[in-house]
């Protein structure tokens, strides 16, 4: 006889990279994700929404050139055999977008965004290959004016999460500053380019020593992985390391300028790139903001390579405590620039553009450090209990009512035999209140409203069963038709139907 072969049973685990949200994270986020749409909204956005899939071609950086596109994007073939990829940042969505309804949509497109995107790269702490990012947007503008318009919101934005001033600084740069210096060294080639932009943008990650190994021949991590470097001689690297400077000094237009004198001078392209930031940096003060929150910063250059103008990063100020029990400045939460070659791509026409991406996850850990997270614990719904199986649709009646007055509630739908099972569930289920209505209390028209926040308040002053069972703390009987008025009065709902919209 054969032997019977073993069910197979899937092991539950999370792909690596990946993790399951709370309640309390995802109502947490939601609360500061309607506090950053309110800014956007006051500035003229509107939203946008766009799929998690785009052809892979269409997302610029990743262009299908091997038999599977996975170098940082997640791939599949469509039915028609073209790839698509899941999507990687959502600007060039957002270009693809403009492009497709160009003749439809009101120039200059003012819109934000709020989504999941997806990086298929190595997971580390606090690195995930999913993330939300809420970007903002404007398309069909070319001037400066934009770019400040950018740097202000993204100031109000951190005010406007109880982010003080001083503790959040907005920097920005000009790409054509990077691109005139990298010129007067001698450097052309667009691969190369790139991987000085990327070996510079993790000057917070891995300081100024880490930044001239990947300039350099490159950087080993402490796991053992190599990261090829720029290739860069060493007399390049030191004219780069003057250029990013000291980060922890504010710069004004002129100190700026005068940092960048040694190699500027020769290079239209650079000094055209200080004066745009200088302009910006005026706008922004005469509209009130000061030095302390927008500043210029040389060492601000962002790692994708689309941008082509100005860029801005906006960064918190304060320390924190790493894995390691080292005090480290919080840095980065968001950032962006101008991309005006992004939407000509599929246009073939030029369309200047500028916009900035906020990281959701990093933000809201960084207001958990700062105490300004609204972690409140939302109450579990309330519970009304069954008592007598026959009686189930009464029950459901007094749900009905309670949810029609705007409060959580539920009917229980276990085994309805032990009332204190019941009990016991509303509890763990963090349950302001739960319902009793027996026989006895249905003959008298009445229900038992078990206040379950208060109760455990007064049964820690009660020392023994027997005064508990025969006081019941927290626990009191209205009249049926009383029942919404009375579990509307109880402390812990009336706190949240207060702060419902």
């Amino acid at each position: 006889m054969a032997k019977k072969q073993k069910k197979f049973r899937p092991k539950a685990r999370l792909p690596r990279g990946f993790v399951d949200r709370s309640p309390a994270d995802i109502r947490a986020t939601d609360r500061m994700v309607a506090k950053i749409r309110d800014v956007y909204e006051r500035y003229g956005f509107d939203p946008v929404e766009t799929p998690f899939l785009e052809y892979t071609d269409g997302l610029g950086k990743f262009l299908p050139d091997t038999d599977r596109p996975n170098a940082g994007v997640f791939s599949l073939r469509d039915d028609d055999e073209q790839w698509m990829s899941l999507r990687y940042d959502l600007t060039a969505p957002l270009a693809r977008h403009v492009a497709q309804n160009i003749n439809t949509i009101t120039m200059p497109y003012r819109t934000y965004r709020q989504g999941w995107v997806f990086r298929n790269e190595k997971p580390g702490p606090g690195r995930f290959r999913q993330f939300m990012q809420f970007d903002a947007d404007i398309v069909g503008a070319p001037g400066v004016a934009a770019d400040a318009e950018m740097a202000m919101m993204m100031a109000d934005t951190m005010e406007a999460l109880g982010i003080a001033r001083g503790d959040y600084v907005i920097r920005v740069n000009n790409r054509k500053v990077l691109d005139g210096v990298l010129e007067a060294i001698g450097v052309e080639d667009d691969a190369q380019k790139l991987t000085i932009l990327r070996a510079i943008d993790k000057l917070d990650k891995f300081g100024i020593e880490g930044v001239k190994l990947l300039l350099g021949e490159g950087r080993r991590d402490e796991s053992g992985d190599f990261t090829e470097g720029a290739g860069l001689a060493s007399i390049q690297i030191d004219m780069l390391v003057k250029l990013i400077g000291d980060k922890t000094k504010p710069y004004n237009r002129q100190e700026f300028l005068d940092h960048l004198d040694y190699v500027f001078k020769s290079s239209d392209l650079a000094s055209e790139g200080a004066a745009e930031i200088g302009d910006l940096i005026n706008k922004v003060q005469e509209c009130g903001y000061s030095p302390i929150q927008v500043i210029a910063d040389p060492s601000c250059v962002r790692g994708l390579e689309y941008y082509t103008g100005m860029v801005y990063e906006a960064e918190l100020t304060f320390d924190v405590t790493n894995e390691k029990g080292v005090k480290v400045r919080f840095g980065s939460v968001g950032g962006g620039g101008r991309y005006d070659g992004l939407v000509q791509r599929f246009t073939g026409q030029p369309v200047p553009a500028t916009g900035f991406s906020i990281g959701v996850s990093r933000l809201l850990t960084a207001l958990k450090n700062l105490g300004k997270l609204d972690d409140t614990e939302m109450p579990g719904p309330v519970v009304v209990c069954v008592m007598d199986r026959d009686q189930v649709g009464a029950y459901q009646k007094m749900v009905a009512e309670l949810r029609a007055a705007g409060i959580r509630a539920e009917m229980y739908q276990g085994n309805p035999k032990n009332l204190g099972k019941q009990l016991q569930y509303a509890d763990r289920r963090n349950s302001p209140a739960a319902i009793i209505q027996g026989s006895d209390e249905r003959e008298r028209g009445v229900v038992q409203i078990k206040d379950l926040h208060e109760g455990k308040k007064a049964a820690a002053a009660i020392a023994d069963n027997a005064t508990w069972k025969s006081e019941r703390p927290g626990q009191f009987e209205v009249s049926r038709d009383q029942l919404v008025q009375a579990v509307s009065g109880l402390p812990a709902v009336g706190k949240w139907l207060d702060r419902a919209p």
